[in-house]
């Protein structure tokens, strides 16, 4: 009995003891059964239970302090040292870098090897080069010649901010009024580059237009290689950029536009703000990103006019995020800061543009900084915060309205208001007779997109990934979102496993700033050229990064695989395998696109611009078309009396009465409308004349007879009230009184040139 009795008492003391040798059980026995030993004792067992947790502590302490010695130990075993890892990463670094820059001096060398191909611009005299510059392009380019042959770079500034060469009886400052800054540092980089002797005028501000181009790229790159992780959507955002191209830039036609210019700063604006409103990004490249972001969006203001507009979508994404508390409150008030910096110091050297004064984007982040103090967190989970947080966006929007209207009344502007009007005949909430106003709702940048742009669109794959990304991304946010409603807190660090994309403040910001450029887009075709490259920006991201899958798969509770792993693979499969079909499928084109010789040449303007060149008297003022004045502007230097602008009253006043060649008023009326501008001749153009539209009563000559009350339409069938003929048709039959005002002095099969006469005379 005594043999068995032992063994139980062991393993009774070292039940008892927490497990502590069998030779301290008598004693604890002991202690236990007598009351006064416990009690004598009881001091001594405090102090040792509080031994026992510093020591517990410590080991803690110890712990975590080995733990990266540890993890260095594990990383070995595996082959991964520290010294692997930080050479695994500039590795990574090193070349994701060089294919960005690749990419982007690839593709400015293809815009450059397809423009020569199609124009075969090199064996072009200079007259018929600039004569693929059309319309507004041709206006910037020659602002840019007279930079160049003025005796000094500040005699040419002050000949265009006090010009008055180029319209007739019109002083304008061309560098506030047509935002000339571009030609402004295109020249001084010519001469101060030493270029003259090297290249010509032309290729080096087309050069310098594509080389923006090569930037615009890389930074749409950069911007999907940050959020995906991988370069590899990098280099898919570019593949779908390039074989898009006709849907994502005006380069082809419209080199020197403005947004040529200013897309390219705002796509790194967007890249740097990507990286900006990323969590746990250590200080310097926070700074970095944010000093890219001031000197981008700065640059983006001074360089396109409509500028703020974008910039106000962009601030309108922002302030949703940070409604949602999915952002840092104290990032997104700094970019508003950055927003009131840019608008008030390009405010100051545009001359003072009051546009920017009364622009939405001034009045809603003024309204954000004063509401800022009221701003609750939603992190309290309580009704009241809920309450106040709607408040403070009823507040936020409501001082936004009212701030506008206000600047509205007090500050003289009148550049943005056939805007509104377009605006509101556009949604359909008035109807006019305005010629202007018909004309640009009959622009095809300014209809609704046609079902060609979602079929291309889907033809290269892009639209269906895009659709499947935005869904994804969509859902997760809203579920973000309602976690965050519900009281949940962000989490700090959002691990791949967790598959909660929509807790990443850079993703739900291009969610947001993607919905909103796609609504615009659906109005107006013009704007597909801000939504689509974002587009194919996020649908690369999308199929390219392991946390949209994992997000995907944690929906589908996924078990038969391991989420993980398929997700990773699935983030290498699917750009590899979208990647070889669109090489398949679109290398050919391409390749036959730089090729192929174009023949782009048009004899009878280059006849007109020579004849006018060698006859026409250097005061001669001409009047026509607008698109024609600014041809005939920068081929021949002459002064004309109206230009494709649209951003003055006057000037769309001008453009109205001068067309009014092609309507059916008479000789005296047309004359009286021509000598009141001081112009010597006039240009009839064949393809207006007898323009056969696609769509009737979008012709130039169908919006003059409804604007003059010369075509009545109803019911189908139309009603002419004039009683005179149609003046570009009836001044070529050379008959009284039309030879009375006017005099015929060149033509050819697509221009009628007449000269005014100053002395009429009467035959009959």
């Amino acid at each position: 009995m005594r043999e068995h009795s032992r063994p139980r008492g062991r393993r009774e003391a070292g039940g008892g003891g927490g497990g502590a040798g069998g030779a301290d059980a008598s004693p604890r026995r002991e202690r236990r059964g007598d009351p006064a030993a416990g009690g004598r004792h009881r001091p001594a067992m405090e102090e040792g239970a509080a031994d026992l947790r510093q020591r517990k502590k410590q080991n803690c302490t110890e712990s975590d302090k080995m733990a990266p010695e540890e993890r260095n130990k594990e990383n070995s075993k595996l082959g991964k040292s520290p010294k692997y890892m930080l050479i695994q990463r500039f590795a990574k670094l090193f070349f994701g870098c060089l294919a960005a820059v690749t990419s982007g001096m690839m593709y400015a060398v293809y815009l450059s090897t397809y423009h020569e191909r199609k124009f075969w611009f090199s064996s072009r005299q200079e007259l018929e080069r600039e004569i693929t510059f059309q319309g507004d392009s041709a206006i910037y380019y020659s602002f840019y010649k007279e930079l160049l042959k003025a005796p000094s770079f500040e005699r040419g500034v002050y000949e265009l901010t006090h010009n008055n060469k180029t319209i007739s009886l019109k002083t304008i400052n061309a560098v506030q009024q047509m935002t000339l800054y571009p030609e402004l540092i295109a020249s001084v980089l010519y001469q101060a580059s030493g270029s003259e002797e090297v290249i010509e005028p032309v290729y080096f501000y087309i050069g310098i237009v594509f080389g923006l181009q090569g930037i615009y790229v890389t930074a749409l790159f950069v911007t999907s290689w940050v959020m995906s992780g991988t370069w590899l959507a990098g280099m898919l955002t570019v593949a779908w950029f390039i074989i898009n191209r006709t849907d994502t830039t005006r380069i082809d036609y419209s080199i020197p536009s403005r947004e040529n210019w200013a897309l390219p700063y705002f796509a790194c604006q967007v890249a740097a703000l990507t990286g900006y409103l990323k969590k746990n990004l250590n200080s310097s490249a926070e700074k970095f990103c944010y000093l890219l972001v001031n000197a981008s969006t700065y640059t983006f203001v001074m360089m396109w006019e409509y500028s703020h507009y974008l910039l106000f979508v962009q601030a309108v994404s922002l302030f949703l995020l940070d409604c949602f508390a999915l952002a840092q409150t104290e990032k997104v008030h700094e970019v508003y800061r950055i927003y009131l910096f840019s608008l008030i110091v390009g405010y100051l050297l545009q001359f003072e543009n009051s546009a920017l004064l009364v622009s939405p984007l001034l009045s809603l982040v003024v309204a954000l900084m004063f509401s800022k103090s009221l701003q609750m967190n939603m992190k309290k989970s309580t009704f009241v915060s809920r309450l106040l947080k709607i408040m403070y966006i009823y507040l936020v929007l409501t001082v936004a309205v009212t701030l506008n209207f206000l600047l509205k009344m007090f500050i003289p502007h009148k550049e943005n208001e056939h805007l509104l009007k377009f605006i509101e005949v556009k949604l359909g909430l008035n109807t006019t007779k305005n010629f202007t106003m018909n004309w640009l709702l009959c622009q095809e940048s300014l209809q609704a997109p046609s079902q060609d742009f979602f079929l291309r669109l889907t033809q290269s794959s892009l639209l269906p990934f895009y659709i499947l990304v935005l869904i994804i991304c969509l859902f997760s946010v809203t579920q973000v979102i309602f976690r965050r409603i519900c009281g949940e807190p962000l989490k700090e660090t959002v691990k791949l496993e967790d598959g909660r994309i929509g807790e990443r403040p850079e993703i739900v910001y291009h969610v947001i700033h993607t919905i909103l450029l796609g609504c615009l887009a659906m109005c107006l075709e013009g704007m597909k050229y801000l939504w689509t490259p974002y587009v194919c920006m996020l649908a690369a991201f999308g199929v390219c990064s392991p946390e949209l899958w994992m997000t995907l798969f944690k929906w589908l509770r996924l078990k038969a695989v391991h989420p993980i792993l398929l997700a990773l693979i699935l983030s290498m499969a699917v750009p590899t395998i979208i990647g070889f079909s669109l090489w398949k499928e679109f290398f050919p084109r391409i390749m036959t696109e730089l090729t192929e010789l174009q023949e782009f040449y048009d004899p009878d303007t280059v006849e007109l611009m020579t004849w006018i060149k060698r006859q026409a008297p250097v005061a001669a003022v001409f009047a026509g078309s607008p698109q024609l004045m600014g041809v005939i502007k920068l081929c021949t230097g002459w002064m004309v009396s109206s230009l494709p602008l649209y951003n003055d009253d006057d000037l769309l006043k001008r453009n109205e009465n001068i067309y009014q060649i092609y309507s059916k008023r008479s000789a005296e009326d047309i004359y009286k409308i021509l000598t009141a501008y001081k112009a010597n001749f006039l240009v009839i153009e064949d393809s207006i004349c007898n323009e056969v539209g696609p769509v009737r009563g979008c012709r130039v000559k169908d919006l003059l007879d409804i604007a003059n009350g010369h075509v009545v339409c109803e019911e189908g069938d139309n009603y002419a009230y004039s009683k005179h003929g149609r003046f570009c048709h009836e001044i070529k039959m050379n008959y009284s009184p039309y030879v009375n005002y006017f005099t015929r002095v060149y033509w050819n099969r697509s221009y009628f040139v007449y000269r005014i006469n100053t002395v009429i005379s009467f035959q009959s």
